[in-house]
């Protein structure tokens, strides 16, 4: 690989010449001339950013929805719609189904999506990712009417003893019981993240099996995720926290939870990244961070409920919060109907945790919110609901400190890798009106991960 010379972009605090070596670092930033060779690109004045990251996803469920059938709002609002997505023709052996809320058609169980399809397996997850709901067909499919070894207790029952279609964190058990099935295109996904300029990816999936973790892995390194990966999942040592999910519905008994943050800190002294959505289950892991000992990198995934009096303890134990604004753009309205009164101040906070010198970073928690990052920044500036109200406006933040807590560094310097995005405007512009069509290239070490190859 030649030099790459991008003449005339746009860093935060001037307009410069940035040089990337052929070994894809940043070599040089200044007043720079051409090369005999090198690779240039005219900026013309548009923001040269470090890259974005988004810190919340789960990389293998987004490559399979990509191919699955839509079932929520707002593709899908009504039991109609919702029948008509199922019956769609597919060569696919299951019929699977994303991001079903029930808005659409009330709480779905094996007879009510038997109403729909009944002939093929079925399978639907909830847009919250706690719960699959199949047919009977799938039942069958599943074995979960069979006599035999007991079912894990994710299968809900009825109070005859029968399967209710139901399955509560189950996805890896269902990976199991579906058997060996095509890996899902994480080129696409590659391709898609690289078009909204990120360069590094946090895949939040916990206890990953050691063959996903194993294709995540190669997958990267081979260049159809074309960003950087960490994997919050994968069990051992490490300088990544290492994720854990309480279920939202069941929260673990807190000496459950302190042994995991224990285990998990092992010898090492590991961070963690845990799950909170409820402020019970926030003051539980808060107080258990305080009895193991805080590390440096423990996260709090969420904190979608964090009232006033919590930010002192936050902020003492040093945590970070990975948050997802974009979920009040999407889900607003059913939050401002169905959420405690006394949270909805309190909801997916942003700017009072920033005030009260917690850091924060926007993510995407794909594909149970919208991958794309400048949605973030739409969505954490904005906080209006699908019905245009406008959900803990004192939450706000600009567009320009929600996009700066996306950049997967501080700033472009010379000798870091060349993890790039290139803008068509500068970076003022970009604040005043975010979207991903300002994104012009991408660069992963130097290599055109999205947009015009250099001339």
């Amino acid at each position: 690989m030649n030099r790459i010379l991008l003449r005339d972009v746009g860093l935060r605090d001037r307009r410069a010449d940035v040089a990337v070596s052929a070994d894809g670092r940043i070599a040089a930033i200044g007043a720079l001339r051409p090369r005999p060779g090198d690779r240039v690109v005219d900026g013309h004045g548009g923001a040269l950013l470090p890259g974005l990251a988004d810190r919340h996803v789960h990389l293998m469920a987004l490559a399979a929805s990509l191919d699955s059938v839509d079932c929520g709002p707002p593709a899908v609002r009504t039991a109609d719609r919702l029948a008509a997505a199922l019956r769609a023709p597919t060569n696919r052996a299951w019929i699977r189904g994303v991001g079903y809320h029930e808005s659409v058609a009330g709480p779905l169980d094996r007879d009510r999506l038997d109403a729909f399809v009944a002939a093929r397996p079925v399978r639907v997850q909830h847009r919250s990712g706690a719960l699959w709901t199949v047919n009977s067909a799938g039942a069958r499919f599943l074995g979960l009417d069979d006599p035999g070894p007991p079912l894990p207790a994710g299968v809900e029952r009825d109070a005859t003893g029968r399967a209710t279609g139901r399955l509560w964190r189950l996805d890896g058990w269902l990976r199991e019981r579906l058997g060996p099935a095509e890996v899902p295109d994480l080129a696409a996904v590659g391709r898609l993240y690289a078009s909204y300029g990120v360069t590094a990816l946090h895949d939040a999936t916990p206890d990953l099996p050691d063959d996903t973790a194993a294709e995540l892995t190669c997958a990267a390194r081979d260049g159809r995720l074309p960003q950087h990966l960490t994997l919050l999942g994968a069990p051992g040592p490490g300088p990544q926290p290492y994720k854990l999910l309480p279920s939202d519905h069941d929260l673990w008994p807190y000496d459950e939870l302190l042994h995991r943050v224990r285990t998990a800190r092992g010898s090492g002294g590991r961070p963690v990244a845990v799950h909170c959505v409820t402020r019970e289950a926030l003051i539980l892991t808060l107080v258990a961070l305080h009895e193991a000992g805080p590390v440096p990198g423990d996260r709090i995934e969420h904190a979608a409920v964090v009232p006033p009096e919590l930010h002192a303890d936050m902020r003492e134990l040093g945590v970070h919060v990975v948050t997802q604004p974009v979920f009040v753009a999407e889900r607003g309205d059913t939050y401002l109907a169905e959420v405690d009164p006394a949270d909805l101040p309190h909801l997916y906070p942003y700017a009072s945790l920033l005030a009260a010198g917690i850091p924060v970073s926007a993510s995407s928690d794909a594909p149970y919110g919208s991958p794309d990052p400048w949605a973030a920044v739409r969505a954490a500036r904005d906080r209006r609901t699908p019905a245009g109200r406008v959900l803990a406006p004192a939450e706000r933040v600009a567009a320009a400190t929600a996009l700066t807590g996306l950049l997967a560094r501080p700033a472009v310097r010379p000798g870091d890798d060349a993890d790039l995005c290139l803008l068509h405007v500068p970076w003022q512009a970009a604040c005043e009106a975010p979207d991903a069509a300002l994104v012009r290239m991408t660069l992963r070490r130097g290599e055109t991960a999205y947009g015009e190859a250099p001339e």
